[in-house]
């Protein structure tokens, strides 16, 4: 094992852990740390290692939300329990379409766009979107308080926006809420949701992405998974912990100018480097 790359590893698990449950885009971020330090691993390694990372940033939603999504909490009544076993359902049915079209066209995805001019493009398109939405959002009610009220044609719906962020650099949080929130849910009702539909699709897509890769870890490659996960958990915990917090106050448009300043330096950046050599 090396000592840099340990600190490589650490620095993908912070970023990882800051931006998933931020409506910026996790995967661009990655991207552009990833140009930038280099973890020194085969290709094949660090596109297994960028995904299953995510998984310390689900427990942290599990450890979080534990009683909220545990149906069979003592604490809660009957009446609880089944209302806890209905939001699963409904989770469980928005994470359909992503499931279906993601294990279709994860290959193409990964050969065709993965690369920094889309996920410049993605960035700030949806950067745009963010501040157009919420300057509608100005004066609105939203009909869906609480992410229990969410109905089963709403987060079917909600899933469907979610196929968007198949495209690198569109977010999946990001394409979740503003979805949820073109559907008539609350800022808050739509950041949970978002959490709640991370589990299942991310624990998918890890599944997927180490079928692919194999298990011929060696050593220090599980360490460095191990190592990230842990950091992308504890670094979760308080990401989500401040969105939470934030959009009691505030809306999401500074998530919005945001992307599109990390788009345009992500376009910077990759033309840059593609004229330099």
């Amino acid at each position: 094992m090396n000592i840099i790359e340990i600190l490589k590893v650490i620095v993908l698990g912070i970023v990882e852990g800051f931006t998933e449950w931020l409506p910026i885009s996790s995967t661009g971020h990655m991207i552009l740390v990833d140009e930038i330090i280099h973890l020194n691993q085969p290709s094949a390694f660090k596109n297994m290692f960028l995904v299953v990372i995510q998984l310390g940033a689900i427990l942290a939603v599990l450890v979080l939300y534990f009683d909220k999504l545990n149906p069979f909490s003592a604490r809660k009544k009957p009446a609880q329990k089944q209302a806890t076993l209905v939001l699963w359902s409904k989770i469980i049915l928005a994470c359909i379409p992503a499931a279906v079209i993601g294990f279709l066209v994860d290959d193409i995805l990964d050969e065709y766009l993965m690369n920094g001019y889309v996920v410049a493009a993605t960035l700030i398109l949806y950067g745009v979107l963010f501040i157009i939405i919420e300057n509608r959002n100005q004066y609105r009610s939203f009909e869906v308080q609480k992410v229990g009220d969410i109905s089963y044609q709403t987060a079917l719906w909600i899933g469907l926006f979610q196929l968007l962020a198949l495209i690198p650099g569109t977010s999946r949080s990001g394409a979740t809420i503003l979805g949820a929130m073109i559907l008539g849910c609350s800022r808050a009702a739509s950041a949970e949701f978002s959490f709640f539909l991370g589990i299942p699709v991310m624990f998918g897509a890890s599944f997927l992405k180490v079928v692919k890769y194999g298990l011929n870890f060696t050593g220090s490659q599980i360490f460095y998974l191990i190592l990230g996960m842990v950091v992308a958990f504890v670094v979760s915990v308080y990401s989500i912990k401040f969105l939470m917090g934030y959009i009691r106050q505030h809306d999401f448009k500074f998530f919005g100018y945001y992307r599109i300043v990390l788009g345009a330096v992500v376009l910077l950046y990759f033309t840059i480097t593609a004229f330099l050599g």
